[in-house]
Formats: C-alpha cells, sequence, structure tokens
C-alpha cells in the first residue's frame, strides 16, 4: 500500500508535466479529429491527415495551439494553390517538380509559416501528383481544416494547466546551486582554500549560464500558458514577479563569476599559499554564507509571491542582506589593511569588494517592490481603484513599505 500510495502522488504531481500534458492532449486531439474527418467526409481514402494536423497543432498552451494552427493551415493552403497553378500549366516531370519544390520553399518562407516550410512542398508535391487535382486539393484542405479546428477546440474547451508554479520551482531551484557554490566557497576559504580550489570555483560559476538558459526556457512555457487561459486572472503580476526574478538572479550569475575570477587572480599571485587566511578569511566566509542565504531566499521569495504570502521569505532575505551587510563593513576594514600591507593587491580587493556590493544591491527588499511598483504603474489599463492592476500595484507598494520599516528597525 505505501508503494501504491507514492505511485499515485507522483502522478498527481506530474499532471501539469509538460510531457504529461502533451501526451494526452495529442492522443486526445487526433482521435476526435479522425471521428470528425469521417463523418464530415465522406468516400475515398481514410482521413489520415486530420489526426496528423491535430498532432502538429496541439501543444501544451492555447496559445501555442492557435498560433501553430494557423500556420499549419496557412502553409497547406498555400502548398495547394501553388500545386494547383502548376497543374493548370505544367505536367508532372523532373524539372517541373523541381521547380515546383523550389516555389514552395521560397512561398513558405514569405508567407512566414516557420517550422511548416517544408509541408508547403509536401502538399504541393502530394497534389500535384494525383489525377484529380481540384479533389485531392480540396480533400487536403479539409483535413487540415477538420485537424487544426479540433486541436484548438479541445484547448479552448478543456484549458491548458498553467505552468506558472514550475517556472517558480525552476527560479528556485537556479537560487539553490548559487547557494551551494557560495556554502561551498565559504567553507574552502575558512580552511584556507588554494589556487585549485579557486579554479574550480570559477568552472562552478561560469556552469550556471547553462542552468539560467533551462530556467528562461521555463519562463517562456509559463508566459505562453497564460496567454488566452481563462484560468489566469491577473498574469501581468506573475510574469513580472518571474521574469524580474529571473533577470536578478542572471546579474547575481554574472557578478559571482566576476567574484570568482578576482579570487582566482589572487590566487595566482599567491602561488602556493592560501588565498586569504587568518581573520580575513573567517570574516569573508562568513559574508559569503550570509550571500548564500539571501540568495536563497531571493528564490523562495520569487516563488511565494506568485502562489502564497511572500512575508517570511521576504524576512528571511531582509535578514540575510542586514547580516551580509554587516560582514561587507567588517571585510572592508581588515582587506584596507591587506592593501596597505600588500598594495600590488589592492585592486583585486577593490573588485572584490565592488562585486559583493553589486550581489547585495541586486538582491534588496525595497530595490525590488519598489520596481515592481513601477513596472505595475507602466502597464496598468484600468485607472478604477477596484482592478486587478490596481490591486497589484497596491500590494507592491505595500510590499515596499514593509521594507522601508524593516530597514529602519533597529
Amino acid at each position: 500500500m505505501p508503494a501504491v500510495r507514492e505511485t499515485a502522488v507522483g502522478l498527481i504531481r506530474r499532471r501539469n508535466d509538460p510531457i504529461v500534458v502533451q501526451t494526452v492532449r495529442c492522443t486526445v486531439a487526433a482521435t476526435l479529429a479522425f471521428a470528425a474527418a469521417e463523418w464530415l467526409i465522406s468516400g475515398g481514402p481514410p482521413p489520415l491527415l486530420a489526426p496528423l494536423t491535430a498532432l502538429l497543432v496541439v501543444q501544451v498552451s492555447l496559445y501555442a495551439t492557435l498560433t501553430t494552427g494557423m500556420r499549419r493551415v496557412n502553409s497547406v493552403v498555400a502548398g495547394v494553390l501553388i500545386s494547383s497553378a502548376f497543374s493548370a500549366l505544367v505536367g508532372l516531370s523532373w524539372w517541373s517538380l523541381g521547380l515546383l519544390i523550389l516555389a514552395s520553399l521560397v512561398v513558405g518562407h514569405m508567407v512566414r509559416v516557420d517550422e511548416f516550410v517544408p509541408e508547403v512542398a509536401i502538399s504541393a508535391m502530394l497534389v500535384l501528383g494525383v489525377s484529380h487535382v481540384a479533389q485531392a486539393a480540396w480533400s487536403r484542405v479539409a483535413e487540415t481544416l477538420i485537424g487544426a479546428a479540433t486541436g484548438i477546440l479541445l484547448n479552448a474547451l478543456v484549458a491548458p494547466p498553467v505552468l506558472v508554479e514550475p517556472a517558480g520551482e525552476a527560479i528556485a531551484g537556479l537560487g539553490r546551486r548559487m547557494r551551494a557554490l557560495l556554502m561551498q566557497i565559504s567553507r574552502e576559504l575558512e580552511r584556507g582554500a588554494t589556487r585549485e580550489d579557486a579554479v574550480r570555483w570559477l568552472h562552478g560559476a561560469r556552469v550556471l549560464d547553462n542552468e539560467i538558459a533551462q530556467v528562461d526556457a521555463a519562463l517562456n512555457r509559463a508566459d505562453e500558458s497564460m496567454k488566452f487561459n481563462p484560468r489566469v486572472r491577473e498574469g501581468l503580476l506573475a510574469r513580472l514577479v518571474l521574469r524580474s526574478g529571473l533577470d536578478t538572479l542572471e546579474i547575481c550569475a554574472v557578478v559571482l563569476r566576476t567574484l570568482c575570477r578576482s579570487l582566482t587572480d589572487l590566487s595566482h599571485r599567491r602561488r602556493s599559499e592560501p588565498v586569504y587566511e587568518g581573520q580575513v578569511a573567517a570574516v569573508l566566509s562568513e559574508l559569503f554564507l550570509h550571500i548564500a542565504d539571501a540568495v536563497d531566499s531571493f528564490g523562495r521569495l520569487i516563488t511565494a509571491q506568485v502562489s502564497s504570502n511572500a512575508e517570511v521569505a521576504e524576512g528571511e532575505l531582509a535578514r540575510a542582506l542586514t547580516e551580509g551587510r554587516e560582514d561587507r563593513q567588517r571585510i572592508a576594514d581588515l582587506l584596507f589593511t591587506e592593501s596597505a600591507r600588500e598594495p600590488d593587491r589592492w585592486e583585486l580587493h577593490g573588485a572584490l569588494l565592488a562585486n559583493v556590493d553589486r550581489l547585495l544591491n541586486e538582491l534588496d527588499v525595497e530595490r525590488r517592490s519598489q520596481w515592481l511598483a513601477e513596472e505595475l504603474d507602466r502597464h496598468r489599463q484600468d485607472p478604477v481603484r477596484s482592478s486587478p492592476v490596481h490591486r497589484m500595484r497596491r500590494a507592491a507598494r505595500s510590499a515596499q513599505r514593509r521594507a522601508r520599516r524593516r530597514r529602519h528597525r533597529p
């Protein structure tokens, strides 16, 4: 029984997985399209083009389904028109087939059917190769329309899932991976990091670029899932929160890579000595520990803002930033002493402090709340105070006031 329950829970959690949703919707749409084509089109071979079109048209989101359906229908109609013109002027031969394919591909790019450009040439060749061109052309267009309409109606009647939660989880996961790297730097600095450790930090920071690309793809899927979706009431705030969260973490990843590069350059100058040692290493280790907590709290704050109350995550982020700024001041005093003792390394110490300042500023709660309020003002469409946009703007300003009070709290 426990194994059965775990399996059921796993299936429930995967109900909004894009692969699962795509598989179920494609199967249902293709079956319904074939049944509808058999009922509407009498005689002739089985209307397999209808389920084929439904398979190509149906996407996870309604917006993607509409745009894909339009491109698919345009490609088939363009191919049918080209083949009809060729059949009236020339017959089927090797040179006419070559001209037909060339013209179809050119027209496909001109009408901007994107991934369905080859479909223009395929439709033209299939129609030109039959003896009754007009009948074949009508059948191909009719089956395509039936398949596309079936896919669009399926997504319109059965609302597709909103993929905001997976996108939020992807951002939170990126924050956790950045936290893990900062925690690693903190631990190894405390025990006396070497040149090899610094090089490994730099490599780990560069790997974050791939993670950011994956999160960006998840956000694009979430954006599409909210367009024309009846389940979404306040999609503007969710889009702004997710996109601004990724932008902030992307900047933090770039700054973290620059910071790791500064530490790597410093380790090369120190050669066999530790990157930092003594009290400097201890305070710097604590600073990175607090920055790691701040990055992780920021990632969880993004998820909380699009799903539930964000006050807890916001408070944890504010505390981590306050402690990080205190550590930053302490390490600045210590590095000033280090620069006086080793003046040839002052520029690396300065670069380290500048990168730390940039990380703390990018994660600032008040700055983020102010940006959200300004963006919601800019996207405002309904001036009525009871409108959803006004409520979102008011919530963002409330968060900004809470952050300001927390900053000035003794």
